[in-house]
């Protein structure tokens, strides 16, 4: 700069003030970049933390010089040499230390002749972290060669090299061109048309179709080359955003005690799991099936030594045992997600529908309002609404029972409905997979047939946050999207198998309805607070009136007298004293009962 200010005449130029002021800023760069951390590894090549470094070692040496030069009444050099040598400086680094960046990047990269050349369909966050993650791996399957985006302002856009090449109506011109081999859909979250509109067109250009997972499913909302997987039927059948409050559920679980019955089945293990992630002071797991919570344990903790206390291995038939639970670990937050489910079996056991659902939630409302819990959760079913089945009787009944019990009890009850979760066990996609690959064929109830799908991490995400805004007495209703045909999604698995499979239609079972409501009649969708969840009053019911059903009769008259409490609007009969049902008298209960007594159901001694 010197040099260049005295128009490159080294004669006129102060060598020797040059030379000692590029010492002085070696030495002054030198210690204040060691003061920076900026020789001793804490940031990489490049980054923004080097960057600041850097730029801030570099202010102050140009302050430095400036001001020793200022001071000096000689003045040896131009006082404009360290205002402008000081960005050239600035910038030389910066260059050398991009181009040391380059290499290094370059050197993580795939190789190239053994990773698979592949298209990212999806530019935004979840695009670009997969791609920096996979041309930062060495030993990556797969090396970007392209991104897709509908977006037109990512028309020009480039990450780490890679460009967007197109929309999605050019897949095919861009496999072609690019000799990409397998697109990989990297939309965290989008409507499910889209899906299958870019699978399409992906296997019609001859390439592999793989997607990486929903943000419910990543949880943190990090995605990584070993998340990306084949397409399944919950992907084919849409994806939901979830807007969750972290703030106001972390309120309500953060350092409490939570207990979660049916904490091995599909929606009480992902309960479980998610619920782990808010630092509750302690998180108890109740389940009847051992072999459920050793798995729900490994999943959570990545080991399953089955001696914790956080396992409770118990019936909730067994009213006595329940209670002493209670009594004795103090829950503060319960989500009673245990229940019989499977439709058919209960047409054909309604007593066991009886003695599980109604009197087992009973059992664990009574143990929970002895013990003064904070909130109580009891997850429901989109069957409760205008019911036809055992299923639907029952969980309906215990809807009402949690009704109840918010308007004699302290803290809050209420329940979540909410419809099919995709995926949990003996749910239809377990059911049309296991028939696929023993070769078909499929069965389907009637072509018109439709039901309502959410995944098991959407579904339990909008249950925690229901739980955090709902009111004593009410059912929440989780928003489900637009229902789905079944035979829809017995085409859509059939497709993906290896082998042709025959679809058969089989008519519709007793207790199944064509199209299931998520309100019942004279319930309306009112959504006060969250966007998804929707709000409805439940009509109490008094607990004496499901202990009075009588488990052990014929199974049509079981089914009349659920049935019947469904409609039933008494909430205190008149007191009289009447003879015991055959059925109390069996459990060991008193001769007479008032109407007014504790109705603590114990549906043991079978």
């Amino acid at each position: 700069m010197i040099v260049v200010r005295f128009d490159l005449d080294l004669a006129q130029a102060p060598l020797t003030a040059t030379i000692a002021a590029v010492a002085a800023a070696v030495a002054l760069h030198t210690v204040i970049g060691h003061q920076q951390f900026l020789y001793r590894g804490r940031y990489g090549f490049g980054t923004f933390e080097e960057v600041k470094a850097v730029s801030t070692t570099v202010l102050c040496v140009v302050l430095v010089l400036f001001s020793i030069d200022l001071a000096l009444p000689s003045r040896p050099l131009p006082l404009s040499a360290a205002l402008v040598g000081g960005p050239v400086a600035l910038v030389a680094m910066f260059g050398v230390r991009y181009v040391r960046r380059l290499q290094f990047e370059r050197r993580l990269r795939p190789n190239a002749p053994q990773a698979t050349p592949v298209l990212l369909f999806g530019a935004g966050t979840a695009g670009q972290r997969l791609l920096r993650s996979l041309v930062g791996d060495p030993n990556s399957d797969y090396l970007p060669v392209g991104l897709i985006d509908d977006d037109p302002r990512k028309r020009h856009l480039r990450v780490g090299g890679v460009a967007v090449k197109g929309t999605r109506n050019d897949i095919g011109k861009v496999l072609a061109s690019t000799g990409a081999r397998t697109v990989i859909f990297s939309v965290g979250n989008v409507d499910a048309s889209i899906i299958r509109e870019v699978r399409r067109s992906t296997l019609e250009g001859g390439a592999s179709f793989k997607v990486v997972p929903s943000f419910s499913e990543l949880l943190g909302g990090t995605v990584s080359a070993s998340d990306v997987r084949d397409v399944n039927i919950a992907d084919l059948l849409g994806r939901h955003q979830v807007d969750t409050d972290m703030d106001s559920i972390g309120g309500y679980l953060k350092g409490k005690r939570v207990l979660v019955t049916g904490a091995g089945g599909s929606i009480g293990s992902e309960l479980c799991r998610q619920l782990h992630r808010f630092e509750p002071a302690e998180l108890m797991m109740l389940d009847r099936d051992e072999s459920a919570l050793h798995a729900v344990q490994l999943s959570i903790h990545g080991r399953a030594v089955l001696d914790s206390p956080e396992l409770i291995l118990a019936d909730l038939r067994d009213g006595e045992a329940i209670a002493a639970i209670f009594a004795d670990r103090r829950p503060q937050v319960v989500f009673h997600a245990a229940a019989l489910k499977h439709v058919s079996l209960l047409e054909n056991h309604p007593g066991e529908a009886v003695k599980s659902n109604i009197w087992g939630t009973q059992t664990v409302l009574e143990a929970a309002a002895e013990v003064g819990v904070e909130r109580f959760v009891n997850i429901s079913t989109d069957k409760a609404a205008n019911p036809c089945n055992v299923l639907g009787f029952s969980k309906r009944v215990t809807e009402r029972l949690t009704s109840y019990a918010a308007m004699t009890a302290d803290g809050t009850f209420l329940s979540v409905r909410f419809g099919n979760v995709l995926g949990s066990r003996g749910s239809v996609l377990t059911a049309f997979a296991a028939q696929i690959a023993a070769g078909g064929p499929v069965t389907v109830t009637d072509p018109l047939v439709t039901r309502y799908f959410m995944t098991v991490q959407e579904a339990v995400q909008l249950v925690i946050q229901a739980a955090a805004i709902g009111r004593d007495g009410e059912a929440l209703v989780l928003e489900m999207g637009q229902p789905v045909p079944i035979a829809q999604v017995a085409k859509q698995m059939v497709e993906q198998a290896d082998t042709p499979v025959e679809i058969v239609y089989t008519g519709l079972k007793p207790g199944e309805k064509l199209h299931e409501d998520l309100f019942g009649d004279g319930e309306e969708d009112v959504r006060p607070l969250h966007q998804l969840i929707s709000h409805v009053v439940v009509p109490p019911l008094h607990p004496y009136e499901a202990k009075i059903v009588d488990p052990y009769a014929d199974s049509a008259r079981v089914v009349k007298e659920i049935a019947a409490l469904c409609q039933r609007d008494s909430l205190h009969p008149e007191p009289v004293v009447i003879t015991a049902p055959q059925h109390i008298a069996r459990q060991g209960g008193p001769a007479n009962l008032p109407h007014e007594a504790s109705m603590t159901p114990s549906p043991n001694g079978v």
